[in-house]
């Protein structure tokens, strides 16, 4: 049991994290291959995704045999703790309505207009669909392949447990998107993102004490308390900070 918890502990996030970066980046590519074909975009994708898998290798491999185990986990819990408050901030600031919250249609239809005002290319070589998807998928992938890297660089099984949770979205992902020809509008990110935000600082708290020594009295349990902290404190934070909003005030729509 305490094993498929472990394991369960690198696939859940490594999903839930993939899932939010695969949307968005579907979105982009979907569009440049609606206006320009799919030729390019395809390729463009296979091209981001062979570049991640050669990051996530030599990273996880230098991670894993070159840092010692306190330092190792004393630098994963920081990057963890930093990356889940930048994701948990703006999922804060998006449910406080103080900026709007994501919205992949509007970006989608920002993405065709760009990409419309462009123009075909005249060689019959679209380079340019070919660079847009596969900045998109890296982008967005390089986010994927961190968490993979910090959630499985424990162990083998702990890395195929991360790397079948991001597999399983990215694959759920371009199912869902090939049979829909639209963007992913019904998953719901807002909430996808405070969820994925809290859980990343969750384990980077946890992580990052056992770099200083810390043994917590309840082993891999204590996740659960730290979690409930995590989103108590930002349920309370998105309340003060819709108390303090003007009634009535309105707010930029801008997609962050």
């Amino acid at each position: 049991m305490n094993e498929l918890f472990v394991l369960a502990t690198a696939a859940v996030p490594a999903f839930m994290a993939s899932i939010v970066e695969f949307v968005e980046a579907m979105t982009i590519v979907l569009a440049v291959g609606i206006t320009r074909g799919w030729r390019y975009p395809l390729l463009g994708t296979a091209a981001a995704v062979a570049t991640l898998a050669v990051i996530t290798a030599i990273l996880g491999v230098a991670l894993a045999t070159v840092i010692p185990i306190h330092l190792f986990l004393l630098f994963i819990g920081t990057l963890l703790l930093l990356f889940g408050l930048r994701w948990l901030r703006k999922a804060i600031l998006r449910f406080a309505g103080i900026i709007a919250l994501h919205d992949e249609e509007v970006i989608y239809q920002r993405e065709i207009a760009a990409l419309r005002a462009q123009g075909l290319s005249k060689t019959g070589h679209d380079w340019f669909g070919f660079a847009v998807a596969y900045k998109a998928v890296l982008l967005e992938g390089l986010e994927v392949a961190f968490i993979v890297i910090t959630f499985g660089v424990r162990g083998a099984q702990e890395m195929l447990a991360a790397i079948t949770g991001a597999g399983v979205a990215g694959v759920a992902v371009i199912f869902a998107a090939l049979v829909l020809k639209a963007p992913l509008t019904k998953v719901p990110e807002n909430w996808l993102k405070f969820g994925v935000g809290a859980l990343l600082c969750t384990f980077g708290v946890y992580w990052g004490a056992e770099g200083f020594g810390v043994e917590w009295p309840l082993h891999a349990t204590t996740l659960f308390p730290i979690l409930g902290v995590f989103l108590l404190v930002s349920w309370l934070a998105v309340r003060m900070l819709n108390l303090m909003l003007p009634h009535g005030a309105q707010v930029a729509a801008r997609n962050v």
